[in-house]
């Protein structure tokens, strides 16, 4: 018997988002699949979320949430909040991809792309903790990215560096909720080129003229190469899909048992031995400061 959860998805209009609040819903979860501009360029999108919802007899709702707005994140966790009267999860989905040469980029893209992906996640913690903390239980998904620690292709500098600050902000939340009894949960994808949104939707650099000196000198044909190695890794069989399943099992496992990271990379970047050798030294760097307690959500 599945315990049934209340569950915010930041980001959910597409992608990743959609996928795992349609999987969540189908698994038996009240879930609520936030997403800016919902009566504007979303508009399409809530209304085949409302009609999955109504074919499928599951509990998938829709609510606004601009993630860069401090008022609208408030405003979506306190109507979450008054309708169901408690929040068990936040799935911290939202993000935005980027592809140019780093040098391209301005500053002030850099720092809008930093605050789709990392600050976007602070708003919500900071609107939705008050009340998991109040509960004494709860959990943090963290939709992170093998590229924080995997193998790297050139020309996506600023979504990578902005995915290896969210999940840097991850682990260091996971251990400042544990005795609150808020789980913290890592899911590291790894570069899925089909099924999402993210480089059909990504964003260019905005000077073009600096660009064009990559693309037109000793870098030309590289935005191609790296885009097509990265399809040619992929196994045919890669699904997306895999994603919203790997976060569906992980919500269904017991408060306290859940794995604190999970990868989900057909393409095996090496992201999982790099992970894998820095969550070690993280718990054992607990362990030996005799905090080794902050490792585990306390259960009360």
């Amino acid at each position: 018997m599945i315990m049934k959860q209340v569950i915010v998805i930041t980001g959910a209009s597409s992608g990743f988002g959609a996928l795992t609040a349609r999987a969540l819903a189908q698994a038996g979860h009240t879930v609520y699949a936030t997403m800016r501009d919902t009566q504007g360029r979303n508009a399409p999108q809530v209304e085949q979320a409302v009609v999955y919802a109504a074919e499928h007899g599951v509990d998938l709702r829709t609510a606004d949430m601009d993630v860069q707005s401090d008022a609208s994140v408030a405003t979506a966790i306190a109507r979450v909040v008054e309708e169901q009267g408690r929040l068990d999860a936040i799935v911290h989905n939202a993000g935005h991809m980027s592809f140019g040469p780093a040098e391209a980029f301005t500053p002030e893209q850099y720092a809008q792309l930093f605050d789709i992906n990392v600050l976007s996640t602070q708003r919500v913690n900071r609107a939705a903790l008050p009340h998991l903390r109040r509960q004494g239980k709860g959990l943090l998904v963290w939709v992170s990215s093998s590229s924080t620690r995997g193998g790297t292709p050139p020309y996506l500098a600023p979504y990578f560096a902005a995915k290896a600050a969210m999940d840097s902000l991850a682990v260091s939340y996971a251990s400042e909720l544990t005795r609150w009894g808020i789980e913290t949960t890592i899911i590291v994808p790894g570069a899925f080129t089909k099924g999402t949104n993210h480089f059909a939707h990504s964003g260019s650099p905005a000077d073009t003229a600096r660009a064009a000196e990559y693309d037109e000198g000793p870098y030309a044909g590289v935005p191609t190469r790296a885009l097509e190695g990265l399809a040619a890794l992929e196994p045919p069989d890669a699904d997306a899909a895999s994603v919203a399943e790997a976060i569906v099992r992980v919500v269904a496992l017991p408060h306290g048992k859940r794995p604190f990271r999970t990868h989900v990379d057909p393409s095996q970047d090496g992201a999982e031995v790099v992970n894998g050798v820095a969550d070690r030294v993280r718990a054992e760097l607990l362990r030996r400061i005799g905090l080794e307690d902050l490792l585990s959500p306390r259960l009360f």
